[in-house]
């Protein structure tokens, strides 16, 4: 059995092993794939892996040996699945590999937002401290989070497991999403509309996956029902979050701080009007890295594949 893996360093910069996958077949790994030499790259491959490296429908035209697609990631868009579907490749992908560094990350984007601590350290390191007149001193406002309000849009597993450490620190908890549990309800933790959550939340913490109905729904017309200084924090989608009107708000006053780990175009543009937003910490989409989350990646992917030349599918997005 021939694999590609089409752009392995993003999950295994060299601190993980394919040994795994190499039992199963013939393994080539790429670090990266440019789109042009994708199909070339695949070949006649049976079984291909990517995360982020686009899968056409015409370069499925062109790999006609192609049975299985495994994406090393929880969103598959970068897959044409229907035409996989049409073709009779099996199409699958990672979930809830990353529920506790995903939920962890998005607590210590609210913790820098709230305290600066990187800023500080560096001020230190610069010699402000040494040459301070008072025996202490702080360059941004810091917050306490005991007895004030998230609220988590998007109530899966990452948003729960946010949502407990939240309570853990003293906050309140209120709660948006399509599907609702309500044995976790209780005194700090409530489903509520949207509206309700926009109008009483100190912090807005994004754990939506992306659709149609989610595009953007951080907005100028959603940020206006907030509170004025709220607080927004994104390692979900960056497609989420209208930038421009978030940057407008920002440097409005409006919003008092942002923490996102995305942006709706990756790497980076230089013209994303987040780069000209005050009191903004942005980070290069890092919420999934740890070694421990990505062998729990790696485990998964592995574990799909050997289900899938057993005949017993799992993980399949495109059934």
């Amino acid at each position: 059995m021939k694999i590609v893996v089409l752009d392995g360093y993003t999950l295994n910069p060299g601190d993980l092993s394919w040994d795994s996958l190499k039992k199963m077949g013939t393994v080539t790994v790429y670090d990266r794939t440019a789109e042009a030499d994708v199909a070339q790259r695949i070949g006649d491959a049976e079984i291909v892996m990517t995360n982020k490296t686009l899968i056409t429908k015409e370069t499925l035209g062109i790999c006609t040996q192609l049975k299985y697609i495994g994406v090393l990631a929880t969103g598959y868009n970068v897959v044409d699945v229907a035409a996989a579907k049409e073709q009779g490749i099996t199409v699958t992908n990672i979930p809830s590999y990353g529920t506790d560094a995903v939920s962890q990350f998005a607590i210590a984007l609210l913790l820098e937002l709230c305290h600066r601590i990187g800023d500080h350290a560096q001020s230190v390191m610069a010699g402000d401290w040494n040459n301070n007149p008072d025996w202490c001193y702080w360059n941004y406002p810091l917050i306490e989070l005991a007895g004030k309000t998230m609220g988590i849009i998007g109530f899966g597993k990452i948003g729960q497991r946010t949502g407990h450490i939240a309570q853990a620190m003293g906050m309140k908890v209120l709660a948006n999403d399509v599907t609702k549990y309500p044995e976790l309800e209780s005194e700090t933790c409530h489903y509520v509309s949207l509206d309700e959550l926009y109008q009483g939340a100190d912090v807005i913490v994004l754990h939506v996956p992306l659709f149609s109905y989610t595009r953007e729904m951080i907005n100028a017309a959603s940020i206006v029902k907030m509170k004025d200084g709220v607080l927004i924090i994104n390692n979900s989608r960056g497609q989420l979050i209208a930038e421009k009107d978030l940057s407008d708000a920002l440097n409005s006053g409006k919003v008092g701080g942002a923490a996102v780990d995305v942006v709706s175009t990756e790497p980076i543009k230089l013209n994303n009007p987040l780069l000209q937003a005050k009191n903004i910490i942005i980070t290069p989409h890092i919420s999934w890295a740890p070694q421990e989350s990505r062998q729990r990646l790696m485990d998964i992917a592995v574990d799909n594949l050997i289900h899938f030349i057993n005949g017993v599918v799992r993980n399949q997005v495109n059934s």
